[in-house]
Parts: C-alpha cells; sequence; structure tokens
C-alpha cells in the first residue's frame, strides 16, 4: 500500500470513528430513560406552548431542553418521583404539574364534572317525566258553537258548487 492510500484509509477511519461519537453522544443526551419519560408526561412545558413537556413541538424551545435535561439529571441521581415533582412545583409553581392532584380540595376536580354529569342526566329526567305525565287538552283550540260551524260548512258548500 502507498503512503498516500495509507494516510486516506487513516482519515476515513478516523472520521468515522468522530462522526460516531457524536452521533453516539447526542443521542446518549437526547434519549431518555422510561421512567424520565413518565414523569415528563407529567409535567407542562413551561414556554408557554401550553403542551406536555415530552411532547413540546414548539419551534426552538429552549424551556423544553432545559426542563427535559433537568430531569435526566435528576432520575440519574435516583430522586424519588414525588421528589422530582415537588422540585419543578416550587421552581415553576404548580401551572408545571399536567393533572390536578387528587388529594385534599384539588381532588374536586376530579369528582365536580362527573357530578354535573349526573345532576344534568337526574334534571332532563324529571323534566321529560312531568311533561309525559302532563293531562293532554281535549280540544286544541276554542270550542266553536255547532251552528256556526253548520253555517261555515254550508256557505263552503255554495262556494264550491261549481
Amino acid at each position: 500500500m502507498s503512503e498516500k492510500s495509507k494516510l486516506t484509509a487513516a482519515v476515513c477511519a478516523l472520521a468515522l470513528v468522530a462522526a460516531g461519537l457524536v452521533f453516539a453522544t447526542r443521542g446518549a443526551q437526547a434519549q431518555q430513560t422510561d421512567r424520565a419519560k413518565q414523569i415528563g408526561k407529567r409535567l407542562m412545558c413551561m414556554c408557554g406552548c401550553k403542551q406536555i413537556l415530552t411532547a413540546c413541538n414548539h419551534v426552538g424551545c429552549q424551556v423544553s431542553g432545559a426542563m427535559l435535561k433537568e430531569l435526566d439529571q435528576r432520575v440519574a441521581r435516583g430522586d424519588a418521583d414525588d421528589l422530582i415533582l415537588q422540585s419543578f412545583v416550587q421552581e415553576y409553581g404548580t401551572e408545571v404539574i399536567a393533572e390536578p392532584p387528587t388529594k385534599g380540595f384539588d381532588g374536586i376536580a376530579w369528582f365536580l364534572p362527573s357530578i354535573a354529569l349526573v345532576g344534568g342526566l337526574a334534571i332532563v329526567i324529571v323534566v321529560i317525566l312531568r311533561w309525559a305525565r302532563r293531562p293532554v287538552p281535549a280540544s286544541t283550540g276554542p270550542k266553536v258553537p255547532d251552528e256556526l260551524l253548520a253555517r261555515a260548512r254550508a256557505q263552503a258548500d255554495r262556494e264550491t258548487e261549481d
């Protein structure tokens, strides 16, 4: 092998190694563990896009990147899920939590829609039952005396005798 081909082969090998390291580093940084993804689904991105942290597709969003990096670091340290969530709440406020807690006063947010649905259904059933039990009037209009009715029929017969 010539000196030039050895140099070309060495440069190609070095380029392949460098490219592999770059892609491996990027992949390792971007790749989240399953646990981090599960916790990220419970958090909101705070860039203003109103999306779940792991689903933020806001173009050029630097907030989600920083939040995901912080989340990955906390998961890598082995922090408990509740501790991670509380740290995000302390940093960003309660708006960072994607779903309201099921404990205490916040639990009403889970039960109120069901209560409203049952209440509305009960009102509809009561209204329908009242309408069904309402007496039907015998006639729909005022009572016409028989004499006037006979005169009207006679006049209609005279006018249509062609």
